[in-house]
């Protein structure tokens, strides 16, 4: 288990990361690449992207293992990050940190040729990690952002809505149930008995996509604290997207009047209620409309309590602006 002990200060400085995190997913998704479980949310995915994939597998390997501890240098802790912008920093790692990590990784069978002059810091091998990590990202992240971005957001406005309701303590009540708040504690399903101390310095909640099961946190104690969790899974179909494609203006003629205000009066989340009172119908239209949206890849639909809260995906929002793209990976920090 895992215990993450706050102060009132913490409290005070839990934030909600703006979006996913590109190193996040990246790495995450490679252990649900090699792992067989999930099959209902990940099996598709796992079909398409071993097609896509030309031997990084083999290289990414050596660096994280299939299960237990990754370096904490791949997933920076100052972000949430676009690719480009986390592969900065992971080249910014000093030689120290390199070869301590990379040699907890190693264990006492040591490291090997290519994972010593990584560990030593040299220029090759260090180009070649970030050449694997672009290209694993372009086969399994890239073609389904626009999708684990949704989930990403739907996770947000949940949490969000809690934080409005009731504050921090309500957030923190509120994550999924492999986690349990119990003031001034958060205590979560955890692979090893670990207790985090904050100490001041706050906690940045990242959901993440290819999260499974169990939160994931920084092993290094005097990093930022990151929470990184699970969203929850909806079944529905992948949402593949191309570069430079978006609907078109025209695109919205084919929803109709009230679909377009459904669509338009869902902003930043609300529950089916909200919609209905937003858009001018009744909850059983409300209710419809929701679903033939939903189907159709435009909102994303989540149980939050007793209610049900419904958010845009970036098809949906890309609709509503027109065809406008919609920025794929954000990287401003955002405060709750």
């Amino acid at each position: 288990m895992l215990r993450i002990h706050f102060t009132g200060v913490d409290l005070a400085r839990v934030r909600m990361a703006p979006g996913p995190d590109a190193l996040w997913e990246t790495i995450l998704s490679f252990h649900r690449l090699r792992d067989r479980r999930g099959a209902l949310v990940f099996g598709e995915w796992r079909t398409e992207t071993r097609t896509r994939l030309n031997g990084e597998t083999r290289l990414l390997s050596a660096v994280v293992p299939g299960r237990g501890y990754f370096p904490d240098f791949l997933t920076p802790a100052e972000g949430p990050h676009t690719l480009e912008s986390g592969l900065e920093v992971v080249r910014e790692t000093g030689q120290d940190r390199l070869y301590d990590e990379l040699s907890r990784v190693a264990g006492p069978r040591g490291l090997p040729r290519w994972l010593r002059a990584l560990a030593e810091g040299r220029g090759e091998p260090l180009d070649r990690l970030m050449g694997v990590l672009r290209s694993y990202h372009r086969a399994a992240i890239s073609p389904y952002w626009a999708h684990i971005q949704a989930r990403v957001d739907a996770d947000r406005a949940a949490r969000g809505r809690a934080l409005l309701d009731g504050g921090a303590d309500e957030l923190l009540a509120s994550l999924p149930p492999m986690m349990r708040w119990r003031a001034p504690v958060l205590e979560a399903d955890y692979p090893v008995d670990r207790d985090l101390y904050l100490e001041g310095r706050g906690l940045l909640l990242q959901p993440s996509f290819f999260c499974r099961r169990t939160p994931v946190a920084l092993q290094d104690p005097l990093l930022p604290p990151v929470l990184v969790y699970p969203v929850t899974h909806t079944h529905t179909p992948y949402e593949r997207q191309s570069a430079g494609t978006a609907p078109g203006p025209s695109l919205g003629r084919l929803v109709g009047h009230t679909r377009s205000a459904v669509l338009q009066s869902i902003g930043h989340g609300c529950t089916t209620s909200e919609l209905a009172r937003r858009a001018g119908v009744s909850l059983a239209s409300a209710s419809q409309h929701a679903g033939v949206l939903r189907e159709a890849g435009l909102l994303v639909t989540l149980r939050h309590g007793s209610a049900v809260l419904h958010t845009l995906t970036p098809l949906g929002t890309a609709l509503l602006r027109g065809g406008q793209p919609v920025m794929a990976e954000r990287s401003a920090p955002a405060t709750m």
